[in-house]
């Protein structure tokens, strides 16, 4: 059943339903802005603050008119051109299939009908499909018509309101706009129902819908994945059937909302989930056999569009098709919840070459040697042809001649995608890593079998081929229809009790989906966070740690939000946890400790930093960065996630403000419990951060780190089933029993220390020495201090 969170607001009514406000309880404030819109009282929040959102990210209101007209042009070249060539060319004589004259060559005007031959006998299935595409363009222009009205409405809110100017809107972050528009609310009252939003409130009315799909993929609610003959298990996740899918479940006629903020009342009865269920299933099955029917049509526009889109690409840049991009799965696997678009495509951008790096790994070497071969032909026959047209350009004029040519660069260019770098190195589990630290996501089984080409396979679900997603986007109206009809609609019972399990009502705010809270006790996964923190069980807890990694990367984008007892809680063990191995840098190899190993991840992702400096500088960890860094503030910034100067809430963040690290962001950051140890067997540890970029990439430097210690922590629990102190007990332990063989008359204390003499050398054994071994600077002194006495 949906349950209900209490909070400060108050519950939101919508227009038919508005309660009897008494007028001297509500300050109504009207902007004097010389009769623009006012912006107190402002019913749909969720659309308010969604347009909010895309006037930023798209620049204001020239480049959007700028774009949606163009749009709309676009779409009636693409239909009057398509008519064109199948009406107006006389393709008989354009190839001189036919003798139509003998004195010169064909021009454009002899090999082009007149448009009365053109137009007067059209054939039914071209007037079937211009009339569809006319009746879907008028649609369109009354969308951008109103669109633009809503442009011009932000564009008002944002000099009057939010007061930043056209000018000022491209060096403006995300978290700059957020601040102003939590200023207005507090003097405008945009939601009268509490005095001051948070920024999680803003979040969850921008991405409400979008977090219930990522909880849905997160969990493997959505039958995407299908084993085909030959192909094995493949994951099919196109835009058509992406469409389909939000109609369907979010804002459609016969979607399980009412409206934009409300789920309708009937989905949170347990007693009604099978009526439900039946009712969504023949939806499903009506809205597949409608695209089921406009199938041919759409097909045709898509194979238009995509030969329009990508011919001039492909032509000029034949390697296109062998480049890769993130599928439409993977960006909903990989996403966080509570994340912003902008804030999502910078961790996906940043991850792109390494995860580029990493899938070229598995080149087959019969295709190297089989492409090398082919490209020598052609390349050989492409020299040759471009020798002769430099000696005697009337080579050009010989038939086929252009086509050849272009056919072998073509070809050229294909086989190089198949070619291997010559000098890459071969490292599988690095470049993984590498990627981790970017996309924060990893399936457990992963780990050590990153050379494998199971490991290969699953990735590419994630990170495909361009032209897979083209030949996707083509088949997508003939595949679509089957998959709502025969896959989709037998998850609609499943589907219901998702919606019930997992909604919650926030008052003020409306139903969002329970996993948006981020809440570590209701949702934490046992193997990230402690047993005694969460109460989730096995359908209850987010997977691959989805609510501790959207925990961490919200806070540090949103440093002012405060969040909930238990989230702090979690939060504050991880930096602890971290202060800890930061005293154990110097005990030990590199693997052995997870902070040193995250941050050498980091260090070696070339994201900003350089290589790990080994020289004889000072012990500890150092971000050097120029005076002047601070003061460096590129344009265009509307990209940069979170404050542009950082949150002051991460890992190394803590570790500074604990003492343990001393930072300045114009000289460093250095450790100064570790200063008077000996560092001969371990080098210490220095990143040095590009001036220009210093305070835009903090945060997601941050991000990376905590991502990859986190995962090193969950690694570490699953593997011992032991949390972060039952393993600093086992540590205290090893170095006790190390002590012990000098100090034969000193007992160890069993109760004390967690466990009998039998249980610890039982401990010791196996895969758990490694771990034992990670004992700190701070216990080792205790049991010597111990031991002394």
């Amino acid at each position: 059943m949906a349950s209900r969170v209490d909070s400060e607001y108050q519950l939101l009514y919508s227009a038919d339903e508005e309660p009897d406000i008494q007028h001297h309880d509500v300050m109504i404030h009207q902007v004097p802005d010389n009769g623009k819109s006012r912006w107190n009282h402002i019913e749909n929040l969720d659309e308010f603050f969604t347009r909010v959102y895309h006037y930023h990210q798209r620049s204001g209101f020239l480049c959007m008119v700028l774009e949606d007209v163009l749009q709309l042009v676009q779409f009636v070249f693409v239909v009057i051109f398509s008519v064109f060539l199948l009406q107006c060319v006389d393709y008989d004589v354009l190839f001189a299939n036919k003798l139509y004259n003998t004195t010169h060559k064909v021009t454009i005007d002899e090999a082009v009908r007149p448009a009365s031959q053109c137009f007067n006998s059209l054939p039914a299935v071209i007037v079937i499909s211009i009339l569809v595409a006319s009746l879907f363009w008028i649609l369109r222009l009354l969308k951008v018509i109103y669109n633009i009205s809503k442009y011009f409405e932000m564009m008002s809110f944002y000099n009057y309101a939010l007061k930043i100017s056209s000018k000022e809107l491209p060096n403006m972050t995300w978290h700059d706009v957020q601040e102003r528009l939590l200023d207005v609310q507090r003097e405008q009252q945009m939601c009268i129902h509490k005095q001051e939003l948070s920024g999680l409130d803003i979040y969850h009315r921008i991405l409400r819908f979008k977090n219930y799909e990522v909880a849905m993929i997160n969990k493997s609610l959505l039958p995407l994945k299908f084993n085909l003959p030959f192909l094995g298990e493949y994951t099919f996740l196109s835009t058509g059937l992406k469409y389909n899918l939000e109609f369907l479940l979010f804002w459609g006629l016969w979607s399980p909302f009412e409206n934009y903020w409300h789920l309708r009342p009937d989905y949170k009865v347990q007693q009604k989930r099978k009526e439900l269920a039946n009712y969504l299933s023949d939806r499903m099955l009506w809205v597949g056999l409608i695209n089921l029917m406009l199938s041919p049509v759409i097909f045709l526009w898509q194979i238009l569009y995509c030969f329009f889109r990508y011919a001039e690409i492909i032509k000029r840049e034949p390697g296109t098709l062998g480049a890769r991009r993130w599928s439409l799965y993977g960006r909903l696997y990989l996403r966080h919840f509570n994340e912003l678009d902008h804030e999502f495509m910078a961790r996906l951008n940043r991850g792109y070459n390494q995860a580029s790096k990493y899938m070229n790994i598995f080149l087959s070497p019969v295709m190297a040697i089989v492409a090398k071969n082919i490209a020598f032909f052609a390349g050989s026959i492409l020299a040759v042809l471009i020798v002769l047209a430099v000696i005697d350009e009337d080579t050009l004029q010989a038939q086929h001649i252009l086509t050849i040519m272009t056919l072998c660069g073509g070809v050229v260019a294909i086989c190089r995608v198949f070619i291997p770098d010559e000098n890459m190195i071969y490292n599988p589990e690095q470049l993984l890593t590498l990627v981790l630290a970017e996309v924060h996501y990893m399936p457990d089984h992963w780990r050590g079998k990153a050379h494998t080409y199971q490991v290969r396979d699953e990735f590419s679900q994630l990170f495909q081929f361009k032209m897979l997603y083209i030949l996707e986007e083509m088949l997508s109206p003939l595949v679509t229809p089957l998959i709502l009809i025969l896959s989709v609609r037998h998850k609609a019972l499943e589907i219901v009790d998702f919606f019930r399990h997992f909604t919650v009502e926030v008052t003020g705010v409306g139903d969002v989906c329970s996993f948006a809270q981020m809440d570590v006790r209701k949702h934490g996964n046992p193997q990230w966070v402690r047993e005694s923190v969460t109460e989730a069980n096995q359908y209850t807890q987010a997977e691959d740690g989805k609510t501790e990694l959207s925990l961490m990367h919200f806070t540090l984008t949103n440093p002012a939000w405060k969040p909930p007892a238990d989230c702090s809680m979690f939060l504050q063990e991880i930096k602890e946890h971290a202060e800890e191995d930061c005293h154990t840098m110097t005990e030990g190899p590199v693997s052995d400790n997870p902070l040193m190993s995250s941050l050498y991840a980091v260090n070696s992702a070339g994201t900003g930093y350089t290589s790990i400096n080994v020289s004889g500088v000072p012990p500890g960890i150092t971000v050097t960065g120029s005076a002047d860094s601070q003061q460096t503030v590129r344009g265009s910034i509307s990209k940069t996630e979170g404050p542009l100067g950082g949150s002051g809430k991460g890992i190394l963040s803590s570790l500074q403000t604990s003492g343990v690290l001393n930072y300045n962001s114009f000289g460093g950051l250095n450790d100064t419990s570790m200063s008077s140890l000996n560092l001969t067997q371990q080098p210490p540890v220095s990143l040095a951060k590009n001036n220009e970029n210093l305070m835009a990439e903090i945060n997601s430097t941050e991000m990376a780190i905590s991502a990859l210690y986190m995962h090193e922590l969950h690694r570490r629990r699953r593997l011992t089933g032991r949390t972060p102190a039952q393993l600093n007990e086992l540590r205290a332990r090893t170095l006790w029993r190390q002590h012990s063989e000098t100090l034969p008359n000193i007992a160890e204390n069993k109760q004390e220390l967690g466990g009998a003499a039998t249980e610890s050398e039982e401990e010791l054994n196996g895969d758990d020495l490694t771990d034992l071994t990670l004992a700190t600077v701070e216990l080792h002194n205790q049991v010597i201090s111990k031991s002394s006495s």
